[in-house]
């Protein structure tokens, strides 16, 4: 595929123009760029040129202070000037509002030191090319749509930082699939890396699996960071931050819940739901989002396995909030509460644990159908034994989780924060949910706290078994029945009543 007819930089070769970038501190890039900048702008040049067909799609993941920002800017403004066609639509997503205005604001910064500011309109969110009408539109992840768009060029920051939402996936979705309905169009995604539960560790999986995709990783210390720079930054950071932001590396946090191992031991392999058995004691929980959150249902038991006692979740229900059913984007409690007496009835289960302050109309009326619905207080001591008992059935793997990709997304992103001294709380992080977690937490904290009995037997004597005297006992008293006999026998009896030495039943006080 040819180059367009009509670049906006008369025929400018765009690595020239590139290298001939001024940066803050008056170097040209190419002069400051290295060997690995100079190869990630050659392959994204080589694609919007067309010279290698099969990949338009790069993802280049780079250290933090690695010139990511700097180097998509570099390349958006050299793309639209010399390769992008006439009046095309160009697209850059940022993580968020403020890295949105950092972008553009670069871009400024580019074309005015560079002298190129009279080819372009540059505007609050927009980059136009005067001659060809090209524009280069900046939006944030957290706002934009891009459905219906037809982007010659996409530049998206910060993958690694988005979370894995619904919405957000519903934007990388428009995202990448508008990519085959323009001739020679591109994506390109750069960043540093994140968590291994966020939306740009799914993308990167894939894109080393494809041959789609072109992927470069470069991880850090940025190479022109003094010794002194890397042992700071490295005493500032945690761990993990320092594996996600400077070594690239897609790692957990400190705070997590559990790491994916323990949570992929945890999981029922090929099993979403378990049938109830007779015998067995069930408990359900219950937790209520109404509007932002998912409302779940869960029914658990417990067994003796090898390692030890394990929490069996039978079955999850949950339910999210849909404006297209008539509820005002609201959950449907009467379906709720439909499904959770007909699971309770199902699986006989023995009680309900619920927070009261989400579900008390609602567990009212399952009490009146004959469930028996227990509040779990969620103080700050409820919500820590919760959190503590979830975190060692995981770390124990003393739990069976149904193999649904909502439970697991859940308990991969869910955060473990510390309320006070000794007391923590499950927390989700912004965009993400809990609410199995929470139901989940509720069953586990109810079962494990009751006493394991283990297996055992009961032995019942037959026949009649005698009391045991004692050598200190009273004497018993006069039965009702005696004492009117021994009124109608006259004085004699009522010696007997008012007590005569020696025992009541002595024959010598008998004449």
């Amino acid at each position: 595929m040819s180059a367009p007819d009509s670049p906006g930089g008369g025929g400018l070769d765009p690595l020239a123009l590139l290298a001939s970038l001024v940066l803050d501190d008056g170097r040209r890039w190419g002069e400051a760029a290295t060997d690995w900048q100079h190869a990630d702008a050659r392959a994204v040049v080589a694609a919007a040129r067309g010279e290698v067909v099969a990949v338009r799609r790069l993802f280049n993941l780079r250290g933090r202070g690695m010139s990511k920002t700097t180097d998509a800017a570099a390349l958006a403004l050299v793309l639209l000037l010399t390769l992008a066609p006439a009046r095309s639509r160009s697209h850059a997503y940022a993580a968020d509002a403020d890295q949105a205005r950092i972008m553009l604001d670069t871009v400024h910064g580019l074309a005015e030191r560079s002298g190129l500011l009279g080819l372009v309109d540059i505007g609050a969110r927009t980059l136009t090319v005067r001659a060809t009408g090209a524009t280069l539109t900046v939006e944030s992840a957290d706002g934009a749509s891009a459905f219906g768009l037809r982007p010659w060029l996409t530049l998206v920051d910060e993958l690694g930082v988005w979370p894995a939402t619904a919405n957000h996936r519903r934007l990388w979705g428009a995202i990448v699939s508008a990519v085959p309905k323009v001739p020679g169009s591109v994506l390109l995604v750069i960043g540093t890396a994140g968590s291994p539960t966020g939306l740009g560790a799914e993308v990167w999986a894939e894109a080393e699996r494809s041959q789609h995709w072109r992927t470069s990783r470069r991880p850090g210390p940025a190479p022109w960071w003094s010794a002194d720079d890397v042992a700071a930054t490295r005493a500032d950071l945690t761990a993990s931050d320092w594996r996600r932001l400077i070594l690239c590396e897609w790692a957990e946090g400190e705070d997590a819940l559990a790491v994916a191992d323990d949570v992929a031991a945890c999981i029922r392999a090929g099993s979403t739901s378990l049938p109830p058995r007779h015998g067995v004691e069930y408990v359900a929980a219950l937790d209520v989002g109404t509007r932002r959150d998912l409302t779940a249902l869960v029914v658990g038991h417990t067994e003796r396995r090898d390692p030890g006692r394990v929490v069996v979740v039978d079955r999850v229900l949950y339910w999210r909030p849909d404006r297209n059913k008539g509820t005002a984007g609201r959950v449907d409690l009467a379906e709720v509460e439909a499904a959770a007496l007909r699971v309770c009835r199902e699986y006989r289960v023995a009680r309900l644990r619920f927070d009261r302050m989400q579900a008390e109309q609602l567990t009212a009326n399952l009490t009146r159908a004959g469930v028996r619905c227990d509040e779990f207080v969620f103080s700050a001591a409820g919500a820590s034994r919760l959190a503590r008992s979830l975190w060692g059935a995981l770390r124990d793997h003393a739990l069976d989780l149904p193999d649904d990709d909502e439970t697991r997304t859940e308990f991969m992103s869910t955060r473990l924060v510390e309320t006070g001294p000794g007391t923590v709380k499950i927390q989700n992080p912004p965009g993400s949910h809990d609410d199995i977690v929470t139901a989940v937490g509720m069953v586990v904290a109810d079962l494990t706290t009751r006493p394991d009995a283990g297996r055992g037997s009961v032995t019942v004597p037959t026949g009649r078994v005698p009391k045991r005297a004692s050598r200190y006992a009273r004497p018993a008293p006069p039965k009702r029945l005696e004492v009117r006999q021994a009124a109608r026998r006259g004085p004699w009896g009522v010696s007997f009543i008012r007590g005569v030495g020696g025992a009541y039943d002595d024959p010598r006080r008998r004449r």
